[in-house]
């Protein structure tokens, strides 16, 4: 045999050789994608996130499970579905995307949208009171606390960390003006207005009736969508009544119940972690109000604390204590989202 043929020979050799290791590779690689099974309530986020899978691998996802999954790409519970690898994927995580909200003030109008476990989720937050009504106030060093004031800025606090979570949110009670705020002493002013721009009425009703209608109408444009209302109050009582945060829902609305009992059983879950020797005995409870009984979306109804307590006060008047109330709201109801 001469050196020519002896060559072509060999390169053959190799070629197959690596030939061969290809397909053992991808043998191997089938062989070893991991399957699960979709739990009774599992999206596909949900599940990604479980077995520590980044949200960027939801279209690798659904590439790797053609014809298992449901309608808009939903799980089916007891289904096995075979999750992203490094060895099936390529994807990486997206980079995070900074969007300005004016709302917000000009300190924090800048917001990083850190991930899309909210996508499809819309939420409208209403802060209690505004406008020429103060609501409930209260007295702490001599200073007066309003309940719309600290009320606003917790549910401005909430809509920020549901939005960096890639929900849709609208805050239906505005003010121009106030963004979020970092004092312990709120400033009392009577320029919020109602979405999109309306004058706030003194008149109970005609509030409660223009706030309906408002969140109404948003609601008819985002039909079909997972859509959520939320109230959010302070409660006024003698100073004697110390009072955990604590929640309202319809008697007719079980998806509203079932969105208290995710938030009340956050709330319980952080103070155990943060104050393990307190307890917590914030209630969930069915009650007849207007806001909870004539919105089209399932509603909850949210009572921060008591304005005239001491203790309750410190809820309101310390920044990082308004911070923690909104991280858990938006904790509540992200569970109850990835949960439906």
């Amino acid at each position: 045999m001469n050196h020519s043929n002896l060559h072509i020979k060999r390169w053959k050799h190799v070629i197959l050789m690596v030939i061969i290791f290809q397909l053992c590779t991808n043998i191997y690689s089938n062989n070893n994608v991991k399957e699960v099974v979709a739990k009774r309530g599992d999206g596909i986020y949900v599940l990604l996130r479980r077995h520590n899978l980044p949200s960027a691998y939801f279209s690798e996802f659904v590439e790797l499970n053609k014809g298992k999954l449901g309608k808009n790409n939903t799980l089916i519970a007891g289904r096995k579905y075979k999750l992203p690898t490094a060895n099936t994927t390529t994807v990486k995580p997206a980079a995070a995307e900074t969007k300005t909200y004016p709302i917000f003030g000009k300190d924090h109008e800048d917001v990083t949208i850190k991930s899309s476990e909210l996508k499809g989720a819309v939420y409208y937050l209403v802060a209690g009171h505004g406008g020429p009504d103060p609501g409930a106030i209260g007295k702490y060093n001599g200073k007066r606390l309003c309940e719309d004031e600290y009320a606003y800025d917790v549910t401005i606090r909430l809509a920020k960390k549901l939005i960096e979570e890639g929900a849709t949110v609208y805050m239906i009670t505005r003010d121009p003006n106030d963004g979020i705020r970092d004092e312990s002493y709120l400033k009392i002013d009577r320029d919020e207005v109602c979405y999109p721009n309306l004058k706030i009425p003194l008149n109970q009703t005609k509030r409660l009736r223009q706030r309906k209608d408002a969140v109404n109408k948003l609601y008819l444009k985002h039909k079909g969508q997972y859509q959520r209302m939320v109230a959010i109050h302070v409660d006024s009582r003698s100073k004697g009544n110390n009072i955990d945060v604590f929640f309202y829902h319809d008697k007719r609305s079980d998806s509203g119940k079932k969105t208290a009992l995710s938030l009340q059983k956050t709330f319980q879950q952080k103070y155990k972690q943060h104050q393990p020797n307190r307890g917590y005995k914030g209630t969930v409870t069915a009650r007849n109000l207007y806001v909870l009984k004539y919105t089209y979306p399932v509603a909850v109804y949210i009572e921060l604390g008591n304005i005239n307590h001491y203790r309750d006060q410190q809820r309101f008047i310390i920044t990082n204590n308004r911070k923690a109330v909104a991280n858990w709201l938006a904790l509540g109801l992200s569970n109850n989202f990835k949960g439906r």
